[in-house]
């Protein structure tokens, strides 16, 4: 059955000023212009996309990848959010060894602008309170392209940039084809891929695909979720989205006021535009619960500082003279937009929606520098100055919109809020899952979508991905490689965060690859197949359990996370991998004969034996 839209949102032409429908194409009629068949189709080039494409070339496969803006990186480029939002182990564990890659690669090109200011083990270009690392939206666009340039280079991948779907055949269960306009000419090429991993920012896949997929806010009946919906489900109540922007702080005395934003009056007490917010459980930044007022340029009490330090990109103290004056990023709850969702809407409703919330952040910009608490009783800061550059952007804002909460597929495995809330997880991590393909950590940050959505934030315990969750419950060549896997509204406020993404992408991406290898459908690697599709995680650096003191980069990091996979470890976070291996944990971990000389030693004994045996991964984790 074919589904196709009749008209589509260009993102990126969506005016902040003047008539959205500019930004609506009407989907021509006209047959594509080229036929494609590849192993693997990943649709949406952000975090998950981008790692989705990079595993399944590593492992072999032809892949398309296509995206619909010009930048690929979705949250971490076009969606404009650099400064990494991660967790306090990220510099040793907790992130795949791609993104690890990715992360040093970033580092690295401040460096070299650094000199030996940047000489620090775990240099911060943006000097800023919220992440250890922070960059420019477009350094991070082009290390991504680095990274999948040898791919690009042998063929084995194709990418095309500015295309966007617009019709899915499927066959019942199964995807035939794709049809992807190009934005910028109006042709359309279709795809027959093999295998197809939705990674799209909205799920745009799952109507077109006909798939079960939730939307909103559950209800506590569906779920049992302390914090769901208490009565019915609410579909509109979706995470607010944001525009973020870049200005810098130019000296005092210079003005660089833009000019009133339309509406700037009604959102100014509507949003409300505030530096003051609601904290729950200390549970972003560990500050104390309550309602913390913060300045723009004054650490104020209870707080790590200031907003223009919060998601500061380049700082002068850190980079020197390469960067004479400070530019930071605004991602704040005065410029999430709320008025209404963009999902299942029609586009001329979505364009409306997208230019308002330009308007949104363009008048937070404007209050930060006519209105807004600075330091002491100062008010207004008319030296910041938009930086148009920094987005790549006429307007100054993203080149989309940072999306925190997608459709999600009706998946084998639904992650639920009791299995990683440290209120109902008192253990050192979240509940167990066996068939786990990765790993993450982030409280549950629910950004609301009005009055009406009930969700709050809270904190959570280190947590799996489990493969269940990428699996949709009926269509069996389509893997879900972003936001949109088997979690509630609540739980994927902890699920969407970059490391998060990019490892549920990169598992997504090694899960295509390892089907069309061993001849069988996603579905049956879960089934069947699974331990050996673990081991090959393990092989490629992808972490399957928390233990922070065994890196990705550990000669034994593989050996170690069988080991406790196989349900032989009860230990907390740490294996002390470097400390003597008792003869009882040897007789406790299945060993035999002398135990070898450390723990670490031990495990790398037992992986060679299992490998021997053809059994590397044995969960015992429950199904």
């Amino acid at each position: 059955m074919k589904r196709r839209l009749d008209e589509i949102v260009d993102v990126m032409r969506v005016p902040a000023e003047g008539d959205p429908c500019s930004a609506v194409l009407r989907v021509p009629d006209a047959a594509p212009l080229q036929e494609i068949e590849c192993d693997v189709l990943v649709a949406g080039g952000g975090a998950g996309g981008v790692a989705a494409a990079l595993a399944a070339c590593r492992r072999g496969c032809w892949t398309c990848l296509i995206e619909e803006t010009d930048w690929l990186g979705g949250q971490l480029s076009a969606q404009g959010i650099s400064a990494l939002d991660e967790h306090e182990h990220i510099e040793s564990f907790g992130g795949t060894a791609s993104y690890d890659t990715l992360r040093r690669s970033l580092r690295d090109h401040y460096r070299a602008r650094a000199g030996a200011l940047g000489s620090d083990a775990h240099f911060n270009p943006g000097a800023c309170w919220v992440t250890r690392l922070a960059f420019e939206p477009a350094v991070a666009a082009r290390l991504v392209r680095a990274l999948l340039a040898p791919h690009e280079a042998s063929g084995r991948l194709s990418i095309f940039l500015r295309h966007k779907t617009v019709e899915v055949d499927a066959d019942g269960a199964r995807i035939r084809s794709l049809v992807a306009l190009d934005l910028q000419d109006g042709t359309s090429i279709r795809f027959q891929p093999s295998i197809v991993v939705d990674a799209t920012e909205l799920g745009d896949l799952l109507p077109l695909a006909g798939a079960e997929y939730r939307v909103g806010a559950e209800a506590v009946a569906e779920t049992g979720e302390a914090h769901a919906q208490p009565k019915m489900a609410k579909p509109h109540c979706i995470q607010s989205f944001t525009y973020p922007f870049a200005a810098e702080r130019r000296p005092k005395g210079e003005t660089h006021t833009i000019l009133e934003p339309a509406n700037y009056r009604h959102y100014r007490d509507a949003q409300p535009y505030s530096l003051t917010i609601d904290v729950h459980g200390g549970e972003i930044y560990g500050e104390e619960s309550g309602r913390l007022a913060y300045r723009l340029y004054e650490r104020m009490p209870g707080t790590k500082g200031g907003l223009w330090t919060y998601r500061r990109l380049l700082a002068h103290d850190a980079l020197g003279d390469a960067v004479p004056h400070d530019v930071t990023m605004m991602n704040w709850p005065g410029n999430d937009y709320r008025d209404v969702s963009i999902v299942d809407r029609p586009a001329r409703d979505v364009a409306a929606a997208l230019r308002d919330a330009k308007r949104v952040s363009l008048g937070f910009l404007y209050w930060l520098q006519t209105e807004a608490p600075t330091a002491g009783s100062e008010r207004g800061a008319p030296e910041l100055k938009l930086r148009r550059d920094v987005m790549g952007s006429a307007d100054g804002l993203s080149k989309h919109p940072y999306i925190r909460e997608s459709r999600r597929i009706v998946a084998r495995t639904t992650v639920l809020e009791q299995q990683v809330s440290t209120q109902f997880q008192p253990g050192p991590r979240a509940a167990a899952f066996g068939d786990s393909v990765g790993i993450g950590w982030y409280p549950i940050d629910i950004h609301r979508s009005g009055a009406e959505d009930v969700g709050v934030s809270c904190r959570t315990q280190p947590f799996q991905i489990p493969l269940g969750a990428l699996l949709p419950v009926r269509m069996t060549n389509l893997i879900a490689g972003a936001k949109n896997i088997g979690t509630t509204h609540i739980t994927n406020g902890c699920y969407r965060l970059h490391p998060v993404e990019w490892n549920i992408g990169e598992s997504a991406g090694a899960l295509a690859a390892f089907a069309l290898a061993r001849r069988l459908t996603p579905a049956a690697v879960h089934a069947s197949a699974l331990g050996a599709f673990q081991h090959s995680l393990l092989a490629e650096g992808v972490p399957l359990a928390w233990i922070v003191d065994v890196g990705v980069r550990h000669p034994s990091f593989a050996a170690i996370q069988a080991l406790f996979m196989a349900g032989r470890l009860d230990i907390g976070l740490r294996f002390e991998p470097d400390a003597p291996l008792s003869e009882a944990d040897w007789r406790r971990w299945g060993g035999s004969g002398p135990a070898p000389p450390t723990r670490a030693a031990g495990a790398d004994r037992l992986w060679q034996r299992d490998a021997e045996n053809g059994d590397p991964v044995r969960s015992a984790y429950p199904r």
